[in-house]
């Protein structure tokens, strides 16, 4: 259960963001936080990371799906078993997805406005997706993935 308590807590504080930035800002409207550093700034990405894939909603919707239903079975087969670290990451990367998968679903693109000017714009729920991987990575390199053989 604290597993999808993570992914819903995400996915409220994203969705949330995200409201926030489009009623209140105008589409590439930016407002300086720390000038020329960290601005908020209001773009519609129809790509994925990066703005790679751009254009293909219905793709990148539908690969999202896949993953997530993926990571929701996972999670819920191996919640009693499997390491917290994976599943904590595994839980990141759903909540992440689900967000950006409600944005493409519902208009056609994500809403992103975290811009640090020296790299692309993104979201919470980018961020999240992001050090979902970083932890499995540290997982791998750490345990070095391998169970006890008992």
């Amino acid at each position: 259960m604290k597993y999808f308590l993570i992914i819903i807590l995400i996915l409220a504080g994203d969705q949330i963001s995200k409201w926030a930035i489009t009623s209140n800002l105008s589409l590439s409207e930016s407002i300086p936080l720390i000038e020329n550093v960290l601005h908020i700034t209001y773009i519609r990405n129809t790509g994925a990371a990066f703005s790679m894939f751009e254009g293909q909603a219905t793709v990148l919707g539908i690969f999202t799906a896949v993953l997530v239903t993926a990571g929701l079975v996972f999670i819920y087969v191996k919640r009693k078993s499997e390491d917290r670290l994976i599943m904590v990451a595994v839980s990141m990367i759903i909540g992440g997805g689900i967000g950006n998968l409600i944005d493409r679903a519902a208009y056609g693109y994500v809403v992103d406005f975290i811009d640090f000017r020296v790299f692309p714009v993104f979201n919470v729920a980018d961020i999240c997706v992001t050090l979902g991987c970083a932890l499995l990575i540290v997982y791998v390199l750490t345990s070095g993935g391998k169970k006890d053989a008992g």
